[in-house]
């Protein structure tokens, strides 16, 4: 993942590390993120045929178990993808979208989440990297995927995100190898290696999960956003959270306050232990 990012290189009127689009600047309250972990109908931007790609194994996920929604892959160069009705804008899909997948290239995002907001799409997972990690050009990018966020009331997890998985409700829109058991823990994590680390190890154990969310870059929703959300949620009785950066210190303090009177909460966070070889010199 992005490394740690200097607070005095945020986007102006932004929070440390990400430009929060906090819940109450839109009223959507806690239950804005519901799109994210029991969606209606999905829509995969960037789904794709080709072998080995993140859009084939995101759209496979998202067909192998059954979360009780509608999936419409978007692709403006195919009429169908892995035997599903294909659309070329993510405007063209019939019904209301509850949630988009986004997998196309950095470039193309900011545009993507124009044509969601238009579309009234209220949530979107940005599996796409490339955004300030890769430099100016990235981190302009991402003021335009916030301006044009914030014009559709959006909530946005990521980018350069593994995506986010719902073992209880059976939704998998990750491109993660396999689903995690139903279980009523959830896991939070910066790191999409530790995520699928945990995943292979909890299979192999039979650990069950309630939410896995990968964070990415924290652009909008953040850990106070979700641990405010899963303090709600009546099938999570435990909070895990990798942590590499805070964020939004005051959301997570404010938030991790209130739930940790009624569910434990564990932070592993990294970088705080001297090198070795400090350590030893010491």
């Amino acid at each position: 993942m992005s490394p740690p990012v200097p607070e005095d290189d945020c986007i102006p009127g932004a929070s440390p590390r990400g430009p929060a689009l906090a819940n109450d600047l839109f009223g959507r309250g806690r239950r804005g993120l519901d799109p994210f972990f029991s969606p209606r109908a999905v829509a995969l931007i960037g789904a794709s045929e080709a072998p080995g790609s993140v859009g084939r194994t995101l759209l496979r996920n998202l067909t192998a178990t059954s979360f009780g929604g509608l999936v419409f892959p978007v692709n403006p160069k195919h009429d169908t993808v892995l035997g599903l009705r294909a659309y070329p804008r993510v405007t063209d899909v019939p019904g209301e979208i509850d949630l988009a997948v986004v997998a196309t290239p950095a470039a193309a995002v900011p545009a993507v989440i124009g044509q969601c907001a238009d579309r009234g799409v209220p949530a979107a997972v940005v599996i796409s990297a490339g955004f300030r990690e890769a430099g100016p050009a990235g981190v302009e990018l991402e003021r335009r995927v916030v301006a044009e966020a914030r014009r559709g009331r959006m909530r946005v997890i990521g980018p350069n995100c593994l995506g986010v998985m719902s073992p209880v409700t059976g939704l998998n829109a990750t491109f993660a190898a396999g689903m995690a058991k139903p279980g009523t823990v959830a896991f939070l994590s910066q790191s999409g290696a530790l995520l699928t680390a945990i995943l292979d190890w909890s299979r192999r154990v039979e650990v069950g999960f309630s939410a896995f969310v990968s964070v990415g870059s924290m652009l909008d929703v953040g850990w106070g956003s979700l641990i405010d959300h899963l303090g709600d949620d009546p099938r999570t009785r435990a909070i895990v959270i990798y942590m590499e950066s805070i964020g939004d210190a005051r959301a997570f303090m404010s938030a991790a306050r209130e739930v940790a009177l009624s569910k434990p909460i564990i932070v592993i966070k990294a970088g705080r232990s001297a090198p070795p070889h400090r350590t030893r010199a010491r």
